[in-house]
């Protein structure tokens, strides 16, 4: 498989391709990263150094693989943190450039926009060109519980008002829902993850680690893409995703460190352990 990532990266750590694209290749797809900033480590240390790259930048480099006549090849377009509506207008434009000439790719995106307890997070128009312009043209969106409840409008506290307001969502383009980081008032020390499709839906519950890195929910989409198209079961993409992710945030409370442990987990990334089974919903 060949999927086009247009990402951030960070020169140390691991969030947006650099969280996604060494998880794709150990699972054996090619992949095309295209950086939208690259910075020497995430933002969430209070200061960073190095370019956010201008959108007519990023425009040059996917025009670029244009010329090498290989954009007809990708079977997936990835897009994470959008920074600002220009860029999200060239991840767009790139999606469609694509589809005309491979009708059968897909458009996964992760709507970064804010979590529990942070709110939102992003600059200020980003939220709403997500749900407005994003949304309708993606395939696969993998919100987060905060995520899902902002773009439609809901606060959604069990699991009916839950696929209620995926279902508004799905109905407004993607076919495929993975709603990450579910937690109900009465949910206790677990957490959710679940997945929605034309096909029913399904939800993995593991408990709730007390670790909190930067880039899982990049990391998530990544895979969740990944073996979504490799096998065409979302149950079977959210049981592996979920075993796999959590092998991985395992090994980051072992060694104690702020930054995913992507490289000793790396074989549970690519034979994800069968620990925790997708339960259906409908």
């Amino acid at each position: 498989m060949r999927i086009l990532s247009i990402q951030s990266s960070v020169a140390y750590g691991h969030v947006g391709n650099s969280a996604a694209v060494f998880p794709l290749q150990r699972l054996g797809h090619e992949v095309w990263p295209v950086l939208t900033v690259h910075f020497s480590n995430h933002t969430g240390y209070g200061d960073w150094r190095g370019p956010l790259l201008a959108p007519e930048d990023v425009r040059e480099v996917i025009a670029g693989l244009g010329d090498r006549d290989v954009l007809r090849t990708a079977d997936a377009v990835l897009s994470g943190y959008q920074g600002d509506p220009a860029m999200g207008a060239v991840i767009l434009d790139a999606v469609a450039d694509v589809k005309s000439l491979n009708p059968a790719a897909v458009y996964c995106c992760d709507p970064v926009i804010g979590d529990v307890g942070r709110g939102v997070f992003v600059r200020p128009g980003i939220p709403e060109f997500i749900r407005d312009a994003v949304v309708p043209r993606a395939d696969i969106i993998t919100p987060n519980h905060f995520e899902l409840d902002f773009l439609t409008g809901r606060t959604t506290t069990n699991p009916d008002e839950l696929l209620a307001a995926v279902d508004e969502l799905r109905a407004r383009g993607p076919r495929d829902v993975l709603v990450t980081s579910v937690r109900y008032p009465d949910t206790g020390d677990n957490l959710d993850v679940v997945a929605v499709s034309d096909d029913g839906a399904w939800a993995v519950t593991t408990p709730l680690l007390p670790i909190g890195p930067n880039g899982g929910g990049d990391l998530t989409a990544a895979l969740y893409l990944a073996h979504l198209l490799e096998t065409g079961s979302p149950a079977t993409a959210l049981e592996r995703t979920t075993n796999a992710v959590f092998a991985v945030l395992e090994a980051t409370l072992a060694a104690g460190t702020r930054e995913l442990a992507l490289i000793p987990a790396q074989d549970a990334i690519a034979d994800p352990p069968a620990r925790f089974a997708a339960e259906r919903l409908r």
